[in-house]
């Protein structure tokens, strides 16, 4: 007679993922923290006297989190800036942002200036005092002296985009060509300029979109 074996095979135990939504949400709602929390610190104490520990602190998380998340306190100030500069977490540059395809896809060259405008007083006001923390720390941190770099460089080429859709719609001043105009263009919408007559001469952001709107309007567009 057979003898009948009881034992039972075990199933495979399927293992719980951990890149669920809800996880993905946390996280990213950790990167926020930490992130506002060092936009705090850098814009009272600098650059130099922020330390990692401190923003931990400010943050309410481990330092072990903050270093995985971003590695370093440049890279904290360089996702700090992209997170300014967007207004979100999502990595999508400014020249495919909506509020930029906007200003470029506009009919009205008037209007196009008073986009410009308002989309600039937005973002630097979220990012203006940051912005000054980069440049101020780049020279003696060459990974903050490439990201200013980068920042120059494609702060440049949006400025050209708006130029170049002024230009084919004809609303060039004469005899301005696409280059100068973005020069022009480029310089009254610095960063810099902001923080001259923003932070320093103590324009509200409203007087300064306004000035922007007609500075812009005289020395780009035809009468």
């Amino acid at each position: 007679m057979n003898s009948c074996d009881n034992t039972q095979i075990a199933k495979p135990v399927k293992t719980r993922s951990y890149n669920s939504p809800r996880r993905q949400e946390q996280a990213a709602a950790t990167r926020r923290q930490v992130l506002l929390a060092a936009q705090t610190l850098f814009e009272s104490k600098g650059y130099a006297a922020t330390t990692m520990a401190a923003i931990a602190e400010a943050a309410g998380v481990a330092l072990k989190t903050v270093y995985v998340a971003f590695e370093t306190k440049s890279g904290v100030l360089r996702a700090l800036w992209h997170l300014l500069l967007r207004g979100d977490q999502e990595d999508v540059p400014v020249g495919e942002r909506p509020w930029y395809r906007e200003v470029v896809e506009e009919a009205d060259p008037e209007r196009i200036v008073r986009l410009t405008a308002k989309s600039s007083r937005i973002v630097k006001e979220r990012a203006g005092a940051v912005m000054a923390v980069i440049r101020s720390a780049a020279p003696a941190d060459p990974d903050l002296a490439a990201l200013w770099d980068r920042i120059q460089s494609d702060f440049y080429d949006n400025q050209r985009g708006i130029v170049t859709a002024l230009s084919k719609r004809k609303a060039l001043r004469r005899g301005l060509d696409i280059e100068r105009a973005s020069d022009i263009l480029w310089t009254l919408n610095h960063p810099d300029l902001w923080q001259l007559l923003v932070a320093e001469r103590g324009w509200s952001p409203a007087q300064w979109e306004r000035w922007f709107a007609e500075t812009v309007r005289e020395q780009l567009l035809r009468d």
